[in-house]
């Protein structure tokens, strides 16, 4: 079956994912849709990032900040926005399917740009105002405190390093960004027109 209405298995490696990833990445690995590449699955609903090889396995997971504000689209306007100029509710991290490539921010740090014209990325926690407590709530196990970033996927400096730069920060890979307004089955066909 190629369709995300397919039954997810049930396997050690997906164990701790929620249904809804279980279902995206069964259907990712039923359908080829990642093209051979290692792949990444954001689960916004539970505020995690799950990283895989490219034949499925599960390299590693771990929890993610994500846009302060839920939605799965973001602002039209916002290639051309500088993000200090983002309002609270036009911060979200929008759903989709990304294909991702490594560089640099303007610091000269490498990240995971999944748009660079929107600046979303996935890269380490930063210093950021001690208000925010992101380090706390990288740590809470309530995903609702992980929602404080301008929209980026934000996740440990050591998953980052340990993780996220080996896999995606030295080739090409599709990183599945699930909704989280509607629901998961179907929404990757859809959004390509299938």
């Amino acid at each position: 079956m190629s369709t995300l209405a397919c039954a997810a298995a049930s396997t050690s490696d997906d164990a701790g994912a929620s249904p809804e990833a279980r279902l995206v990445t069964r259907w990712i690995l039923d359908s080829h849709d990642n093209q051979g590449k290692p792949f990444a699955v954001v689960d916004k609903k539970a505020a995690q990032l799950r990283i895989h090889a490219a034949d499925g396995r599960l390299l590693g997971v771990a929890p993610a900040l994500l846009g302060l504000a839920p939605g799965d689209t973001a602002i039209a306007d916002i290639a051309h926005r500088a993000p200090s100029s983002l309002r609270p509710f036009e911060r979200t991290t929008p759903a989709g399917r990304f294909e991702s490539q490594p560089g640099r921010n303007l610091h000269g740090e490498d990240i995971v740009w999944l748009d660079y014209a929107a600046s979303l990325a996935i890269h380490r926690l930063r210093p950021a105002a001690a208000a925010e407590r992101r380090a706390q709530r990288l740590a809470s196990d309530s995903p609702a405190d992980n929602r404080i970033s301008l929209g980026c996927v934000v996740v440990p400096v050591a998953f980052y390093e340990q993780v996220v730069a080996p896999v995606l920060g030295h080739e090409r890979a599709v990183v599945y960004v699930l909704p989280e307004d509607r629901p998961a089955r179907g929404f990757f066909e859809a959004a390509q027109g299938l």
